[in-house]
């Protein structure tokens, strides 16, 4: 068929069912909803990490300008004084042989005043510290001093009492004891402690710093005073 243009003609559409009698429905594809509400789920939390680990960069870079600004030193904790309250010396002599001591007691009271100094433009925060008296890797008694906090650039005295009770010793140890005591006058014993520090910037604390504390002291039985000291700071002599 030609149209009066002289062309020709397109095909008619055929209207009529087809010949089983059934219609052919034909079906496109749908994209599900749940495929575009777990990328939009995925994208936020892409956001969000993106966020914290922002947010993370930015505090650990303040928390560096800080420090290089605070320059955080080491704060110093010595043993500045010892004084002797009391000392007793109690031997034990053997029934059969009252030359040989087979054991000593030993009684003691002493004062400890340490001196705590801090360096640094900012606050320090101390823990409880504990101290332990010691005569020949021997344990006395002990000592707590409660923990405190120390302004910047500061010093503060701190004061401990150890009491010892009638310590039994040994017969080798008691020995020795007694002949220090009575032939040279001293009693050499030894104080150890480690104190725990936070420099505090801006009510942040830092990391722990360990502070060890290792004196060791003579005392004089009959004077009942300190004749000698010297002390550790973590293993340098001060």
């Amino acid at each position: 068929m030609t149209t009066r243009g002289g062309g020709p003609q397109p095909p008619a559409l055929s209207t009529a069912p087809p010949p089983n009698g059934y219609h052919h429905r034909q079906y496109y594809p749908t994209t599900p909803a749940r495929s575009s509400s777990s990328a939009s789920f995925k994208g936020c939390c892409c956001c969000l990490f993106l966020l914290f680990s922002f947010l993370a960069l930015l505090l650990l870079a303040i928390v560096l300008v800080i420090i290089l600004a605070v320059k955080p030193k080491k704060p110093q904790f010595d043993l500045q004084q010892v004084g002797v309250q009391y000392m007793g010396i109690t031997p034990t002599t053997d029934p059969t042989n009252a030359v040989t001591t087979t054991a000593a007691s030993l009684s003691l009271t002493i004062r400890l005043l340490f001196t705590a100094v801090n360096p640094n433009k900012v606050g320090i925060e101390y823990g409880e510290s504990r101290f332990t008296v010691m005569y020949r890797g021997i344990p006395l008694g002990k000592a707590s001093v409660p923990g405190f906090y120390q302004d910047s650039h500061s010093e503060k005295k701190i004061a401990a009492t150890i009491s010892v009770d009638r310590v039994n010793l040994l017969q080798a140890d008691a020995a020795d004891l007694i002949r220090d005591a009575s032939l040279n006058d001293r009693v050499d014993l030894r104080v150890l402690g480690d104190v725990g520090a936070k420099i505090r910037v801006m009510n942040f604390d830092s990391p722990r710093v360990q502070v060890s504390v290792d004196c060791a002291i003579v005392i004089s039985p009959r004077k009942q005073s300190l004749t000698d000291k010297q002390c550790g700071f973590d293993g340098l002599s001060v």
